[in-house]
């Protein structure tokens, strides 16, 4: 297993984050889901840049993967009786096509769970497309527990999984 450095990005990494989210979102549309079948949310994306809440990894020096971890709590998943404030939260974690089948997305969760800890927190948490059943066997293989799928007519995430920190 090849080390991975793991550091913020960069605002002048804006476009290699869109490219790793891009290429995630081809791959997913080559085996026919609908995840992520829109342009990157640039705006979010970089005021996570602008944060530090946006984390790449490298491999050898070259980025192969993003993930954003921060302290929000998509109001319209998680409710007060969640505890919110018990967690960090994990959103647009992409792995390069490149790096795949190296475990890179478990030691990116594995990361933000030991950041999570590190900040005092409880939990780590995430909402997943709620139609990916492959992506909530991933998560559940990578320790989450699934808490409840939330159906909202107007989102197409809401399968909320969270693992303790460690």
């Amino acid at each position: 297993m090849r080390d991975l450095f793991i550091r913020p990005g960069r605002l002048e990494e804006l476009g290699v984050v869109e490219a790793l989210l891009r290429e995630a979102s081809e791959w997913l549309a080559s085996r026919g889901i609908d995840q992520w079948q829109y342009p990157p949310h640039r705006d979010r994306i970089t005021e996570a840049l602008k944060q530090g809440v946006c984390f790449v990894a490298f491999e050898d020096g070259v980025p192969i993967a993003t993930i954003q971890v921060d302290d929000f709590a998509d109001p319209e998943f998680w409710t007060s009786e969640d505890e919110p404030e018990t967690a960090l939260y994990i959103h647009r974690m992409a792995v390069s096509r490149k790096a795949a089948g190296g475990d890179v997305g478990g030691r990116l969760l594995a990361w933000a769970a030991e950041r999570a800890a590190a900040q005092g927190k409880r939990w780590v948490r995430l909402d997943a497309w709620k139609d990916n059943e492959g992506l909530h066997r991933y998560y559940e293989g990578a320790g989450f527990a699934l808490v409840r799928i939330v159906d909202l007519q107007h989102r197409r995430s809401g399968a909320l999984f969270q693992r303790p920190a460690m």
